[in-house]
Parts: structure tokens; sequence; C-alpha cells
């Protein structure tokens, strides 16, 4: 009994550095952009039909448009994150990557091309759509009852990718959350092959 909470309190320790690092780097790029950069690093985000704007797809997830856009993505970006790595730490990483590719190369294909595309949002909706998913692909009784706490807790996310507001990025959410649900998708179809 006493290993398996040692190893417990030793997984909650990985996920808590894995998911503050992150949040520490989202925090100290804004904080460098905004009082050293004025703001111009932004510029590195995802810009549409442009090919230039591919490299968007690596940085726009650690950009925000200052102090406001950052703090409103950490708490959820910290909450669905932890949701995701709770089975498997890697699930994180492969949720992160496939939702930050596919929701930057959608953004980059249907983007308006006069606009610049930043935020930790889109890997956000990733991890909302893979959790939401993740029930129905796998139907076992823990990614379910995960499913239905996340609609519950987060379900309003669903509005964000509608194009409500020509300050918003719905591209990235809409084509995150798509990502995510791809990553739901292989992940169970991986986890199925290994049984």
């Amino acid at each position: 009994m006493k290993q398996k909470l040692q190893a417990i309190s030793g997984e909650l320790k990985t996920q808590f550095k894995i998911l503050g690092s992150c949040v520490i780097v989202f925090w100290a790029v804004v904080i460098v952009n905004e009082l050293l950069f004025g703001g111009r690093l932004n510029a590195l985000g995802i810009l549409p039909h442009h090919l230039i704007g591919l490299r968007g797809i690596l940085f726009a997830p650690f950009l925000h448009g200052g102090f406001y856009h950052v703090a409103a993505n950490t708490l959820p970006f910290i909450v669905l994150g932890w949701f995701v790595m709770l089975r498997n730490i890697n699930d994180f990483y492969f949720v992160s990557f496939i939702s930050a590719l596919i929701g930057g190369l959608g953004t980059w294909l249907v983007g308006r091309p006069d606009s610049v595309h930043i935020g930790a949002s889109g890997v956000i909706f990733g991890y909302f759509g893979y959790l939401l998913f993740r029930g129905y692909f796998e139907r076992s009784f823990v990614a379910i009852a995960i499913s239905v706490i996340v609609a519950m807790i987060y379900g309003g996310l669903v509005w964000g990718v509608l194009p409500t507001r020509a300050y918003i990025s719905w591209e990235g959410h809409l084509f995150g959350f798509i990502g995510g649900i791809i990553a739901a998708k292989m992940l169970s179809e991986s986890k199925n092959n290994r049984l």
C-alpha cells in the first residue's frame, strides 16, 4: 500500500512539473515579449496562406496577446492538460502535438491571409476534443466518466469553434478541437491493438 501511494505521489509530482513548466514558459514568453519586444514576437504566429506563416505552427502555442490572454489560457490548460495525462503522461505529449499540428495547419489553410494567430487555445481545444471523444472511442467506464465531467465543467467551450468575435481565432479552436478528436481515435485504436 505504501509503495502504491508513493507511486501515485511521484506521478502527481511529475504531472505538476510538466504542467507547471509549460505555464512558466507561457508566462515567461509573454513577459519577455511585452517588456523587451513590445509584442513584436507575436509576428511569429500562424500567418495563413503564407509559407513563412507555417513556422507559427511551432511558435503560436507559446505566444499570447498580452497578460490577459495568457491568464485566460492558464487555468483551462492546467485542468484539461491534467485530465489528458491522468491515464498516461505520454498521452499529454501526443495530444498536444497532434492538436498543435492539425490546429495550426487548419488555421493556416482557412484563416484570413491578413491575420496572425497566436495562443495556446488551439491546444486547449484539442484537449477538450480529446477528452470528450475519448469516452466515445474507448467505451470504458473511466473514459466515459471523464468525458461527462469535462462536458459538465467546460461544455461551454464548444461555442468557441464558431466565428463569434473577429479578434478570436475560431479557426485555431475548431481545428485544434478536430485534432483532439483525431488524437482520441488514434490512441484508442493503439490501446485496442495492444489488448
